[in-house]
């Protein structure tokens, strides 16, 4: 379902941290697949942005991921909006999205840096029964972002900015350490530069090319 500049109500917003919030708004019958992504922008305004969608298939309402960046022109003011203003939404758009088929019978890696965990949560909370490991690469240990929102045991935090992570490190030193089965299908999603090396990481350790899956962030 593709709803062109469809006008969404804001719900609320929940700051993770102080750079970092989930904006929730109104679905409004709006069908996604886990790890699509919206076009959004504040209604009125030309000044828009691809946000992956947070939010689980089923859940009456839309959330995102926003961490803000440094004179961003969107990130810092939709964290200004209150309950009730409007949003303009694009979308669903992309195939960063896991085929039925594999759901039931196959087995994940998922590796994210910063909140490029989105689309990863999504999937988390929207295929209760999924098979999979999820590594999040981040700089300090409160940015693992809503982790008890995953299952005990899944979710892995590499943090290079302090000693409170589940390994002291970034993704790809975890990778080296802990390679996954060869027949793993891995998810990324984040940070252009982890995600080459992850790559030449796990076709070193001789995953095929066939079950590498990428959603790039610049």
């Amino acid at each position: 379902m593709n709803i062109r500049g469809n006008i969404h109500k804001v719900v609320n917003i929940r700051d993770l941290t102080e750079s970092t919030y989930v904006l929730r708004m109104e679905k409004k019958g709006l069908k996604f697949v886990a790890g699509q992504n919206l076009n959004i922008g504040i209604a009125g305004d030309t000044e828009r942005r691809d946000y992956s969608i947070y939010s689980a298939e089923n859940d009456d309402y839309l959330e995102i991921l926003v961490k803000e960046v440094k004179d961003g022109l969107v990130s810092k003011r939709l964290r200004k909006l209150k309950a009730g203003e409007e949003l303009d939404v694009d979308g669903p758009f992309g195939f960063f999205t896991i085929k039925e088929e594999s759901r039931q019978a196959g087995k994940f890696l998922f590796i994210a840096s910063g909140s490029g965990i989105a689309p990863f949560h999504s999937f988390a909370r929207s295929y209760q029964k999924l098979d999979f490991k999820l590594i999040h690469g981040i700089r300090h240990s409160n940015e693992a972002y809503e982790r008890e929102h995953y299952p005990e045991g899944q979710y892995v935090s590499c943090v290079t900015g302090d000693n409170n992570g589940d390994f002291k490190g970034r993704v790809t030193e975890y990778l080296r350490l802990n390679p996954p089965d060869n027949n793993t299908l891995c998810y990324l999603c984040g940070n252009v530069n982890m995600i080459y090396d992850a790559f030449d990481i796990l076709k070193e350790k001789g995953l095929p090319s066939e079950n590498l899956f990428a959603e790039v962030y610049f």
